[in-house]
């Protein structure tokens, strides 16, 4: 069976990128690549399959949050793992995304306008 690749964007109503395995200096470029060149209302990053997160992870999760709101768009965190939620937690940055445990909830909230 193929892997999944590190990044899958998720075509629907939203913008979705699907993210698998750790988001570490070693594989974020693509990640801050992606989403320097979403210009969607709303992206959604589906981090259920985000094991663990380093300092250059984090950093990058950080930019993205900031590349959005300047624009007055919005981001939202889908499925985070405690270990991921933890560092987040830890860095003080946990503030500053909507946290969904689904990405069926974090859709239901943007339809009903509530981001």
């Amino acid at each position: 069976m193929p892997h999944p690749p590190p990044i899958e964007d998720i075509h629907g109503d939203n913008s979705v990128l699907r993210l698998h395995g750790p988001l570490i200096i070693s594989n974020l470029f693509d990640f801050q690549s992606r989403v320097r060149s979403n210009t969607s209302r709303l992206l959604i990053l589906d981090l259920s399959d985000v094991p663990y997160i380093d300092s250059a992870g984090i950093g990058a999760l950080a930019g993205a949050y900031v590349n959005h709101s300047k624009d007055n768009r919005k981001l939202a965190l889908v499925g985070v793992t405690d270990r991921v939620l933890d560092a987040l937690r830890i860095t003080r940055i946990d503030v500053f995304f909507r946290l969904f445990d689904s990405l069926a909830a974090a859709e239901e909230a943007a339809a009903s306008n509530g981001f």
